[in-house]
């Protein structure tokens, strides 16, 4: 049996890529970063993708050495699909990484996660030696929480806990995240479900105060991390 199946050879992008051509831009500038020996964090996003199939060609044609550590089920996917080959956080610890995110302020602070993936980007944020985010301007906020809730990654059977926990850090809209695909709440790929909670204020402490309670795996807030932000024109 062809474990290559049509399934993967005739995957696709799941949503209308917008303003392509910058994103493009940006996609091409992080495959030419790509050196041979490198173990690569691979983020969501649209962008990501775009720079996953450019990174892909220069492995095709240069025969680089690469491996990536994906953020998400379905990149994984799309790594077996541009034969893009795959390690772990078991084995490698990522040279660097590309992802992308929802909002980011003027300290570089980020809300991620509306893909819920935000336990995985987070930890291959944390191992990596480098990662940039690629955002357009549309995702530059003055202050967090703008235009997008919080994403935290629940264990289900402290949903009614957590909730009241974040009532008291001061969230005044907290909403179930429902599926799209299927009827009822989405499930990550941990098995948790997501609360999207709205802030009034989200102060330096907010990302630490939110993963102390118990039962919360992640939130999508990124406080004080070492990040390299590249711009992709909306042109």
């Amino acid at each position: 049996m062809d474990w290559n199946s049509n399934l993967i050879k005739n995957l696709e992008w799941s949503s209308e890529i917008t303003h392509i051509s910058g994103k493009q831009k940006v996609a091409d500038e992080i495959a030419a970063k790509v050196k041979d020996g490198d173990i690569l964090g691979v983020g969501s996003g649209s962008t990501a993708y775009l720079a996953l199939v450019a990174i892909a060609k220069r492995i095709r044609e240069e025969k680089l050495n690469v491996k990536a550590i994906p953020t998400s089920l379905e990149l994984s996917m799309f790594c077996s699909k541009l034969g893009v080959p795959l390690t772990s956080l078991y084995e490698s610890k990522p040279d660097w990484l590309f992802d992308g995110a929802d909002e980011v302020d003027p300290n570089n602070s980020l809300i991620k996660g509306r893909g819920g993936a935000m336990f995985k980007e987070k930890l291959l944020i944390s191992s990596s030696k480098v990662s940039y985010i690629i955002v357009d301007d549309s995702k530059m906020v003055t202050k967090l929480g703008s235009n997008f809730p919080v994403p935290v990654e629940v264990f289900p059977q402290a949903l009614l806990y957590v909730e009241k926990e974040l009532q008291q850090l001061g969230a005044n809209n907290i909403l179930l995240r429902p599926a799209k695909g299927k009827d009822g709440p989405v499930i990550t790929e941990n098995g948790n479900m997501i609360l999207d909670c709205k802030f009034d204020e989200i102060g330096s402490t907010m990302e630490r105060d939110i993963k102390s309670i118990t039962g919360v795996i992640e939130s999508g807030l990124f406080i004080g991390y070492n990040l390299q932000i590249l711009m992709a024109s909306n042109t």
